[in-house]
């Protein structure tokens, strides 16, 4: 089965999540890639797609809403999961965070099966005027890998269980008499 994982990133943290969900996916696995929205050539040369978005201000980052407007047909025809990460501060390893209303839009749009949110990441020396002018209160690195890596198994195993269910189904149309 093969996993497509593409992300809104502007100072790299986004990336970095959608690698490790990658990195997650193939450990159970599945036959998993995060690529950039601008490098991905046909979404339906997958079987299953997970979109992520940097937060700023609570939108999420357009490359990530242009993917999903682009692509909004293909996403609708297959099993798909958005994340998002922004919140510099420890609340997403503590507690569930819905998606914000343009995320949820987005999700009605496809039809995606889930969503969840990580800590972001913000540097020292990070470039920007607004990045700047939160590096005094809130410079570290929120995101909890023990947190991604349970959504990437619990994303796995309802890959598993469809593809299971469908197999059944299949099997069992092939036996019934015609």
């Amino acid at each position: 089965m093969r996993i497509l994982i593409t992300y809104g990133s502007k100072l790299g943290g986004t990336r970095e999540i959608a690698g490790q969900l990658a990195s997650d996916l193939r450990d159970e696995g599945l036959d998993a890639q995060a690529l950039a929205p601008e490098d991905v050539g046909d979404v339906r040369a997958y079987d299953a797609v997970i979109v992520g978005g940097g937060l700023y201000a609570n939108r999420w980052h357009r490359h990530a809403r242009r993917f999903v407007h682009r692509h909004a047909q293909e996403l609708r025809e297959r099993p798909v999961w958005f994340f998002s990460s922004g919140p510099l501060d420890d609340s997403a390893s503590r507690e569930r965070i819905p998606p914000t209303a343009q995320v949820r839009a987005l999700m009605e749009q496809v039809g995606a099966r889930g969503h969840e949110t990580f800590g972001g990441r913000l540097a020292r020396d990070a470039r920007g005027f607004i990045a700047r002018s939160m590096v005094r209160e809130h410079a570290g690195d929120w995101r909890d890998s023990g947190q991604i890596a349970r959504w990437a198994r619990g994303v796995a195993a309802e890959l598993r269980e469809a593809a299971s269910a469908r197999a059944g189904f299949e099997s069992a149309s092939q036996e019934s008499p015609r």
